[in-house]
């Protein structure tokens, strides 16, 4: 919840208990209670905005015109059933307020935690169509492979401006949610009213000459802000962080002009969709993307139109970080392409044309993933295996290649950090949208945040800026996470 949404929350509550709690309220208090719920009414909608889990709150602003009102009752009957009367109206109101505080708690304005780092941080997107590609997934002839890519990238400290949106259409984004991920629109109800730590379109601080460039990759449904809570804290650190959004892959795609591009399954659901042929063909796409937007931002660097990037960017120190399929391509772009320096891979199970090979990737790599992931199917129950469309066995024998591409990724002095207590989607930021969605997964979304960004941070800094690096001496077992090294 926001802080004027607390303040009004708690004012109207006490104010609730105070009425029935007694006889005799005097009038003037009861009317300057009023009067104050409804100027705190009027600045939080000013302010903050007001939204639907508020609704039970916003009555308790009429409470005190009823009291006024019922005060000139003198009925008899109404004497003669007092005790009942209150009774009554205290149990409704122990239900009101559990609702009432309930509701706002439950679909909360979630919010980011400040980025720690000395910049703070501006923001810009682009429309850029690979003019070599066909879009196979269309059913016009012609079409051209087309993506949204957004940018942040350090700016002073604190630079005014218009705050960037966690999403720019957020009723398309709810809608697709619930589309293509079965996640209930209530949840993701109050989206428009998220906000970032990133300015739109602010200048680029010239605090440092060139900064490293990372390039983000979401994963499979997923979207280019989805890790917003690490793309901020990386920024703020000295770097230009480069979300990609994998048109028809991703959960949805908003283009400028308004058009949208909704996830494309190309018939494949469940268990097939995960299928090692369907997915490492599928992968070559998004290689290809990635390399189409490091290109483009050779020619930023080179001749940015509004001048904000020329020279600025540190192509010397590329590096490179996805979720899930967003991982998964993030290998496959240390193995293919040499701009890119150094890469992490969080709970992306290794697709892709090429296997890492025994000695290694060949360049730095931190693989991150969650316990229940490496657990496989030993924590899955056969209900859930089910719902996938598969048997336990075929299941079994799936995890056995999955183990087996696993096998080298820590060749060669590279890492391999493993979460506890953590699912697939804890390296997004999902579980921040709902405490539901964090109970019944049964995780801490800000803790394991704090140890990715952490991780990150040290992993980037070192191979992309040549800073000390931390990560060796974490090597072993700890209570959240525990650490190999090749």
């Amino acid at each position: 919840m926001r802080t004027l949404e607390w303040i009004y929350l708690i004012f109207n509550v006490v104010m609730l208990v105070w009425l029935i709690g007694g006889r005799n309220k005097p009038r003037k208090m009861v009317w300057g209670g009023w009067v104050i719920s409804v100027v705190l009414l009027l600045v939080h909608g000013v302010l903050e905005g007001l939204r639907w889990p508020m609704i039970p709150v916003y009555l308790l602003t009429l409470v005190p015109l009823i009291v006024l009102i019922a005060k000139r009752s003198k009925s008899t009957v109404m004497r003669k059933f007092g005790r009942v009367r209150i009774i009554g109206t205290s149990l409704l109101v122990l239900v009101y307020a559990a609702v009432t505080i309930g509701l706002p708690l439950l679909f909360p304005v979630f919010s980011f935690d400040k980025p720690t780092g000395p910049y703070g941080i501006g923001t810009v997107s682009y429309d850029w169509t690979d003019e070599s590609r066909e879009e196979l997934l269309t059913s016009t002839a012609g079409d051209k492979r087309e993506l949204m890519v957004q940018i942040w990238y350090p700016t002073v400290k604190d630079t005014k401006g218009t705050t960037a949106p966690y999403v720019n259409d957020p009723k398309v984004y709810a809608t697709a949610f619930n589309d293509v991920l079965t996640l209930p629109k209530l949840l993701f109800s109050n989206l428009s009213e998220v906000k970032t730590h990133a300015i739109q379109e602010a200048s680029l601080s010239d605090a440092e000459a060139k900064y490293p460039v990372i390039l983000f990759s979401h994963g499979l449904h997923g979207y280019e802000n989805q890790n917003t809570f690490q793309v901020e804290q990386l920024v703020s650190q000295g770097y230009i962080v480069v979300g990609i959004n994998h048109t028809y892959s991703s959960l949805v795609s908003v283009f400028p002009d308004g058009r949208v591009a909704q996830f494309e399954s190309e018939g494949k659901e469940g268990f097939d969709q995960l299928q090692f042929s369907y997915m490492d063909k599928l992968n070559e796409t998004w290689v290809k993307d990635a390399q189409f937007v490091l290109d483009q931002v050779e020619k930023l660097a080179a001749n940015d139109a509004n001048g904000r990037f020329n020279g600025h960017l540190d192509l010397d120190n590329i590096g490179m970080f996805g979720h899930s399929f967003g991982g998964t391509t993030t290998v496959q772009m240390l193995m293919d392409d040499p701009r890119v320096k150094a890469g992490m891979n969080m709970d992306g199970v290794l697709f892709g044309e090429k296997r890492i090979p025994a000695e290694g990737v060949g360049k730095p790599f931190l693989m991150m993933s969650a316990d229940t992931t490496v657990a496989g199917t030993s924590v899955m129950s056969d209900d859930e295996i089910a719902a996938m469309g598969t048997t336990r066995p075929e299941a079994e024998k799936y995890y056995e290649e999955v183990y087996a591409r696993y096998e080298p990724v820590t060749a060669g002095g590279n890492y391999w950090m493993e979460l506890s207590n953590t699912k697939h989607l804890s390296f997004s930021d999902l579980y921040l949208v709902s405490p539901i969605l964090k109970w019944s997964q049964g995780v801490d979304a800000r803790k394991a945040h704090q140890i990715v960004n952490d991780t990150t941070i040290d992993f980037f800094n070192h191979y992309l800026k040549g800073q000390p690096l931390q990560l060796d001496s974490e090597v072993g077992e700890h209570t959240s996470y525990s650490l190999k090294k090749g």
